[in-house]
């Protein structure tokens, strides 16, 4: 897996894992008791989906997990405008249409295409990082290689 993930990502993905380990269990075992109280288990709809609860949060847990102990820790530079890195904004263009946007680069975890918050390991995101204004990188993506022009770094 190996997402790179800056320490606050790291930070709230504690805090689900505690919370989905205390908590989020608590519930769900109480839930599973009361329905195992109403009867035959086999036919207990209750029972039933208090179990797919279970294994749900299991599954996630397993998940939050994994994305701690494979995440490899990068630096939130916001600060620095000169290199766009993590949360930096940036107006783009695309060379070959002529087309501007703006974009910001983000963690996987943060993720949002339809607002044009980019993911650092995205074929975007990757050509992007660590790069300056006025820097025309290419983007090799599955469907076609493609240039862009960093216009500025707001």
């Amino acid at each position: 897996m190996n997402n790179a993930l800056t320490e606050e990502n790291i930070k709230k993905l504690k805090e689900e894992l505690e919370y989905r380990m205390t908590v989020k269990r608590a519930e769900i075992a109480k839930e599973k008791m009361v329905a195992a109280a109403h009867g035959d288990r086999s036919e207990n709809a209750e029972y039933k989906e208090a179990c797919a609860n279970y294994r749900e949060n299991d599954n996630r847990i397993q998940y939050l997990m994994t994305m701690i102990s494979t995440a490899t820790v990068i630096e939130d530079n916001k600060n620095d405008k000169s290199v766009l890195g993590v949360n930096s904004k940036a107006r783009i263009r695309f060379v070959e249409d002529d087309d501007e946007d703006e974009v910001t680069l983000v963690t996987t975890l943060d993720l949002d295409p339809e607002n044009m918050h980019i993911s650092i390991e995205s074929d975007l995101g990757k050509a992007l990082y660590g790069k300056k204004v006025h820097d025309i990188v290419e983007v090799n993506a599955p469907a076609a290689k493609y240039s862009v022009e960093i216009l500025e770094i707001l």
